[in-house]
């Protein structure tokens, strides 16, 4: 199992850290010295997960603070605070993420459920705390990808998947949105001379709350995703935040770095560097998703 190195004296963020491999992250980079900012939607369940941490290790420094990725101003709003207390962010696991609703659901902002959470909200998260990451030095942002990148595509014509919408589909296409931001990211932090590093990740095979919450978003209660085989093989949350632990804390961690799991499928294993897909890295996607994306969010990332 991964070592994460000491993180002492260092901030990180965590979207989606109440459960599953959010709650995974937050608990091994505080086991590791770091102060955590748990991101959550939910300010119970967020209480909940710092108490489990907390039951683990008692000193872990740990901060709730809400945020709704799905509502951009509820993203403004988070980063504002942050932005006005003035503290370094060291660390930013753009983590959180929707899976698969069988029903297309708009977000307050009138967007595409599955895009608000995965993507635009990650985008305007990390524009609007670009400034905080530039100042810290050395700061990390991580991506949490997925393998169904492999199999998506950027809809440039229907984004938001208006016109026909295919729940795999359109989860595809977002996680392949945050690997091409992640690689965007990179490129412009080495263009720039930002002292920043950018780096994605997939957990593999890891079956979390995803499975059901995703697939049951207008529903009344949990039903288990069809993609939940029991031939195929699968890891524990501890394994599948693994990739993205790396990615945030290696030191030999770089700029566009891909990690996942090296074993059978890409599905189970030790962290490893891996292949983007091919249509992550197409001349000028990036800059069409950003300029997309900022369109969108009102917002530009900006180094």
């Amino acid at each position: 199992m991964y070592d994460v190195p000491p993180q002492g004296g260092r901030r990180a963020v965590v979207t989606g850290a109440s459960g599953g491999l959010g709650l995974e992250l937050a608990r091994r980079l505080a086991g590791a010295g770091a102060e955590v900012v748990l991101a959550v939607r939910s300010l119970e369940r967020g209480a909940r997960a710092a108490d489990l941490i907390r039951a683990e290790n008692p000193d872990a420094r740990l901060e709730v603070r809400a945020l709704d990725l799905a509502d951009l101003a509820s993203v403004r709003a988070f980063a504002e605070a942050l932005l006005e207390a003035g503290r370094p962010v060291h660390v930013l696991a753009n983590n959180a993420g929707v899976m698969r609703p069988r029903r297309r659901a708009e977000t307050v902002d009138g967007l595409e459920l599955q895009f608000a959470t995965n993507v635009a909200g990650h985008y305007a998260l990390t524009a609007r705390l670009a400034p905080l990451l530039t100042a810290t030095g050395g700061a990390r942002v991580g991506w949490m990808s997925s393998s169904a990148a492999h199999v998506g595509r950027l809809d440039f014509d229907d984004l938001q998947a208006t016109r026909r919408y295919r729940p795999l589909r359109a989860y595809a296409q977002s996680k392949l949105a945050d690997l091409v931001l992640a690689l965007w990211l990179a490129e412009r932090a080495e263009a720039s001379g930002a002292d920043l590093v950018s780096a994605a990740a997939h957990p593999g095979y890891v079956r979390t709350n995803l499975f059901s919450n995703g697939a049951s978003v207008g529903r009344g209660r949990p039903r288990r995703s069809v993609l939940e085989s029991r031939w195929l093989p699968h890891q524990e949350v501890d394994w599948g935040a693994e990739p993205l632990l790396v990615a945030l804390t290696s030191p030999e961690g770089g700029n566009g770095a891909y990690y996942g799991p090296a074993g059978p499928w890409g599905l189970v294993g030790p962290a490893t560097l891996v292949r983007p897909p091919r249509r992550a890295t197409r001349e000028g996607l990036g800059d069409r998703l950003v300029e997309a994306l900022a369109g969108l969010t009102g917002v530009e990332l900006a180094l």
